[in-house]
């Protein structure tokens, strides 16, 4: 037996993030993106970016997690922390291609109400 439902509905749904902190991931195209520590290069395939607006602040990227491949081919975990120590505003020195990658993120967080600038370099 099938039934059918009659359905109406009203209104323009807004969202609305009640939960201060959300993260995206993204995934990689294998060689498009090159981290290097201590002289050694690892290859990211996917990264996931935190983002926050804690007490209703403007929305801030607040860390990226890596996960990498090393020379010897075995998966790693590198965090970049993207606040300075007082949290009031960028680390110094995190290099461009990161803060590319945090745009990436922002584009697709938009979809939830995210609306992020990122940091004047």
């Amino acid at each position: 037996m099938e039934s059918s439902m009659v359905l109406s509905a009203t209104g323009e749904p807004v969202l609305i993030q009640d939960d201060p902190q959300v993260d995206v991931d993204l995934h990689f195209q294998e060689g498009t993106l090159v981290l290097a520590q201590d002289r050694t290069e690892y290859t990211p395939y996917h990264a996931r970016v935190e983002f926050a607006a804690p007490m209703g602040d403007p929305w801030t990227a607040q860390k990226v997690c890596f996960s990498a491949k090393g020379p010897d081919g075995d998966n790693m975990g590198i965090a970049v922390d993207l606040l300075n120590d007082a949290c009031d505003g960028p680390r110094p020195g995190v290099p461009t291609a990161i803060w590319k990658v945090v745009a990436l993120a922002a584009t697709s967080a938009g979809d939830v109400g995210i609306t992020y600038t990122p940091p004047a370099s």
